[in-house]
């Protein structure tokens, strides 16, 4: 492997609600003391500064539940503490998740002024019947609104958007990217609304109220988001990402895509860390309270921390890497190698493609990614 990137993840799970698809780890905010939470990260932060010695860091990034909750003094510090702790590469980029309901103007020029460099805005839909129907708090204005003014304040702007929503059709979709795309963002994920265990949106399903477009429409939705952004000169360089060029890829995203290093801090955050019979998978307490208690007691919030399989090195690398437009670096493959006929087979099909460096997924592959990649993993088993 070439030398190993490394980057933080801070996990904020705090959110004014939760949203019915959404199974990540969060709570609801309830105006509680977040101090002990942040004070908990820094101290975190230390000891992992101790297990992976002074590397310098690609990026941080602040994902939740709703980063941009917090108070930007808090962002600031957190990101202080990491350079004096690692230290920064030369294109090293801080970014935050943000809800449009936070979008403020003293708010975004505070977070810009703490280091946020790309603002990731969770706009999900451009319709306020959609919205209301995603559970989202914000209008379709507000959300434009919001946009524009992040378009303003920071030098990197990434939208979210769902898409395939019950009862969507084609041409409001169309609509919705076309209207999106008039923000000038400079990095786009349009991901199709998945059903998740656990969620409101799972017990809508079983219940029968909730019903989504099937296999056939949802690869009508990918083939259309894909014409219409790259006609916007959109390079879609992950199945569910879209960027203006390579230097608006997200530098914190690509670390998971290519197997690199991450550290997971704050309640239930994963990392990464080392390489084949050496890569840790760790992951954090779940519970705020946990992860403080953790951090005093232990001088770490891990609850998780052990060396992966290397069936399981091998497996990550392909699952994440073929999502990739560059695919991945043969070379680099780790483990037993996947069944040479089954990606013959693929090739001759069209569904992939080899240059004497990489192999990767063409674009009729990268709308069956998921069939594909789980298949060749199973016969590589």
């Amino acid at each position: 492997m070439i030398e190993r990137r490394l980057g933080l993840y801070v996990h904020w799970p705090f959110c004014a609600a939760i949203c019915p698809y959404c199974d990540f780890n969060v709570y609801k905010a309830r105006g509680q003391d977040t101090e002990p939470l942040v004070m908990a990260i820094l101290a975190d932060m230390a000891y992992w500064r101790d297990q992976t010695g002074k590397r310098p860091l690609t990026s941080l990034f602040f994902g939740g539940g709703t980063p941009s909750l917090m108070d930007p003094d808090q962002v600031a510090r957190i990101i202080e503490h990491a350079g004096s702790l690692w230290g920064f590469t030369d294109d090293f980029e801080v970014s935050l998740e943000a809800n449009p309901t936070d979008a403020e103007a003293a708010r975004f020029h505070d977070l810009r002024l703490a280091g946020v460099e790309r603002l990731s805005l969770g706009l999900q839909a451009l319709d306020d019947a959609s919205l209301k129907g995603l559970g989202r708090f914000h209008s379709a204005q507000e959300g434009l609104a919001a946009a524009l003014l992040a378009r303003a304040i920071f030098p990197r702007l990434s939208i979210d958007l769902i898409h395939t929503r019950q009862g969507q059709t084609l041409d409001a979709w169309q609509q919705e990217l076309d209207l999106a795309l008039t923000l000038s963002p400079d990095h786009v994920s349009p991901y199709q609304l998945t059903i998740e265990d656990g969620t409101a949106f799972a017990r809508a399903v079983r219940r029968g109220s909730l019903h989504l477009p099937d296999n056939d429409q949802a690869a009508d939705f990918y083939l259309l988001t894909q014409s219409v952004l790259e006609q916007a000169d959109f390079d879609a360089y992950e199945v569910s990402n879209h960027a203006k060029g390579i230097t608006n890829r997200s530098r914190h995203n690509m670390l998971y895509w290519t197997s690199q290093d991450w550290i997971g801090l704050g309640p239930g955050a994963h990392g990464r860390l080392g390489w084949g019979a050496a890569r840790r998978a760790t992951k954090a307490h779940l519970r705020p309270k946990a992860y403080c208690d953790g951090v005093a007691i232990n001088g770490h919030g891990t609850s998780e921390d052990e060396l992966l399989s290397e069936d399981a090195v091998r497996d990550e690398f392909w699952l994440m890497g073929l999502r990739l437009q560059d695919g991945i670096v043969i070379k680099n493959a780790p483990g037993v190698p996947l069944p040479d006929d089954q990606i013959q087979s693929r090739l001759r099909q069209g569904l992939m493609w080899q240059n004497p460096t990489r192999l990767g997924l063409t674009a009729e592959g990268r709308l069956v990614a998921d069939t594909i990649i789980g298949d060749l993993l199973a016969g590589g088993g």
